[in-house]
This record gives C-alpha cells, structure tokens and sequence, in this order.
C-alpha cells in the first residue's frame, strides 16, 4: 500500500518534503498546507503541480491521509501536531518539539492516547559526525563516557535566526531551545542520559545593536542568506523584534552523573560543531561535521598529539545534514507503515525542549542552577514500549 502523506508548512524547512516520493519509500505527498496563499506557488515549485494546496491544515483530516509532515514555526507545533494525532495522522514534527514543556506533554499525550504515531524530526542522530562517535563510545575505545563538551559555532546566525521568527521570544522561547535542542539530543544520546539539573549564561551581544530593520514576513531565508553578509554588525534587515540571546552557555548535570556543557554563538565566522567526548580511557573530537572532517580519538597517554591515536573520516552530509533528512524520512515512513523502535525518540525530545527551557530560564534568572521537569510516568511508560530504543 502507498502511503498518503500531507505537509503543513511550506517555509524553508519545508524541502524534507521532496524526500517523501520514491520506490524505495512508496509514499506519495499528495497534499500541502499554509496559512500564507502566496505559499501555494512555492508549493508547486518544491512538489509540483500534482500536490494539492489548502491554506487550513485541519482540511487533512477528510483526505484520508496517513501521515503528515510538520514544519510550521515552533510556536504552531502543539495546535497542529495534536489536530492531526487525535485525527489518526502519523505525524513527523520537526524539532523542536514544542517551546513549552506544557505543550510537549500534550503532544505525547495526543499520541498516547490516539494511539496515533509520532516521530520527531532530530536528524542529527543519522549524521555521520554523531553515529561515527557513539560507534566509538560503543566500542569502549574511550571508556565509559564522564564528560561530553559541544561548541557551536553557528557562523551563519545573523542570517538564520535574526532576520524572521527566530528572533523572538514569543515564538521559539530561547535559542538555546530552537537551535540547541539538536546538539542537547545529541549530548543526551551520547551520554545514555538525560539532564536533570542545568545552569545557564548568556546574552544578547552584537545583533541588538544593529538598527537596520525590516518585516521579513514576505521573505524566505533564500532571499536574503549571503556569506558577504559580514562581519555580524553589518547586517541588515534584521527582525523588527529581537529579544533571544546570540550567545548562550549551558552547564549540566545528567541522570548518569555525566558533566556536559554546551556553548552556543551566532556571529563567528564558522559554521560547525564541535564535540569532545571524555570517558575514562581516553576522548575523542570532531573536527569538522560532515564529509570530509575526521574523528580523532585520543586513549594513549602522551603529550600534545594533533592527529590523536586514531582516526575516523566522516562521510556524507556534503551539504550539511541531506542525507541525514533522507535517512530519518525514510526512517519515519518505515515507523509508519511497520511501527517497531527508530533512532529518534519523542522522550528524548521532550527532556532537549525541557533541557533548553530551563537553561534559559537559568540564564535569564542570574545563573541560578534549576532542576527539570520530570516527564509523566505514563508518558514514559507508552513510549518505552512502543517506539524508544534503549539508551
């Protein structure tokens, strides 16, 4: 049988949606949803003309869809995610999953008590920098994991997250949340657990300042993104509101007793993460994430080594994460017509949001340390044993 999949929200993101059609999927995107008319025009460019086009996404539920992809902003996810569960849709939502804690809950809980299946967007565990270093955490070349440290650098930030939505409290709660909650998923798989207690530090340093405004609402981020858009206080067009911190430093405690830190800034001039992982035999660190970047381990005692003892190419993700959407769409379309585990996990990205959320409000409460929210016992019990892998 060929799935039937609809997309709500034909923004930026809205290009996983190519990844649907195909033999080796068989599943076809029949529909596509925004609010914006003006969408429907990019909506054929992306999916051609055979995609139907509605402006209200509660119209999936008499289109006897199977599934459908979400990419609306972050603040739609909650409202649409839950319509289309308790409708019987499978949903793939792009992360983050929600920008409350409040609003990941009724989500899961639409899925829990639907019974309708949901799969959250954190392509990251498919990219080859992070399925390269749990390879190595799970050979024991490192010991057993103590420490994981992540730096983003995301050297294209003024573009990404300034000139729109992103750039408001309102909508995506904390940068922290909407951009780190891919690197927190990835700390916590890493590690095996998750954060219970987080302090947090950071700032609005360099794009407050800048005066050059502009409603960016009739814009897609293609229109505007440019490398020459340097050096950050340069910029131009940026959002008329713009209350997120452009960099944001967290500290935490995991369930495990594993430290992490994550560090966050969006006007370096790179654009990578960097992630060292310290375990009680040695550590190993990306440099470079995606095709053509190694994984270096270090687990011989020695003074300063710059290519480490070992040595892993990273492969794929020429274009960043691309084949990591492919794989994790793939991934959901096989969830949705088989069920059984998958790699992502709505657990997991409900205790990110939750990392994230309480970093900030950390960083925005003078660096007091704060414990997170525990998940809902039946929350975790549903899905520990129809979706989530061992940790």
């Amino acid at each position: 049988m060929t799935l039937r999949v609809g997309i709500v929200g034909v923004g930026s993101r809205a290009s996983i949606g190519r990844w649907v059609g195909g033999a080796e999927t068989d599943a076809l995107l029949l529909a596509a949803a925004d609010v914006r008319p003006s969408a429907a025009e990019r909506a054929r460019e992306l999916f051609g003309d055979e995609v139907s086009f509605v402006t209200d996404y509660r119209d999936f539920a008499g289109l006897s869809l199977d599934a459908a992809i979400v990419t609306t902003p972050d603040d739609a996810h909650a409202d649409v995610a839950e319509f289309l569960l308790r409708a019987g849709i499978a949903v793939y939502l792009e992360k983050p999953l929600a920008i409350t804690v409040a609003d990941c809950d009724r989500i899961l809980t639409a899925a829990h008590e639907s019974g309708s299946k949901l799969y959250i967007g954190h392509n990251m565990r498919h990219m080859s920098v992070v399925r390269t270093l749990r390879d190595i955490i799970g050979s024991g070349a490192i010991g057993e994991v103590r420490a994981i440290w992540c730096r983003h650098f995301v050297g294209n930030g003024g573009d990404y997250y300034f000139k729109d939505w992103h750039a408001e409290r309102a909508r995506v709660g904390s940068l922290l949340l909407q951009k780190g909650a891919h690197d927190i998923d990835v700390i916590h798989w890493l590690a095996g657990a998750y954060t219970e207690q987080v302090t947090g530090m950071g700032d609005l340093m360099v794009y407050g300042d800048v005066t050059s405004r502009r409603d960016n609402s009739d814009r897609l981020m293609g229109d505007w993104f440019s490398h020459e858009n340097w050096p950050p206080e340069s910029q131009t067009d940026l959002n008329p509101i713009i209350d997120v911190e452009d960099i944001s430093m967290i500290q935490m405690r995991l369930d495990n007793g594993v430290l992490a830190s994550y560090q966050q800034c969006h006007f370096t001039p790179d654009y990578w993460r960097n992630y060292t992982v310290i375990g009680t035999r040695g550590r190993a660190e990306n440099f470079g994430d995606a095709a053509g970047g190694v994984v270096r381990v270090w687990n011989r005692r020695h003074e300063y080594q710059e290519h480490g003892d070992l040595e892993y190419p990273i492969v794929g993700d020429e274009e960043g994460h691309g084949d990591a959407d492919q794989l994790t769409m793939a991934e959901f379309l096989r969830f949705v017509r088989d069920g059984g585990m998958t790699e992502t996990s709505p657990i997991a990205a409900r205790q990110a949001v939750a990392t994230g959320i309480t970093a900030a409000e950390s960083l925005r409460d003078g660096s007091v340390p704060k414990a997170i929210d525990p998940l809902p016992s039946e929350l975790q019990h549903y899905f520990d044993n129809h979706q989530v892998r061992e940790r």
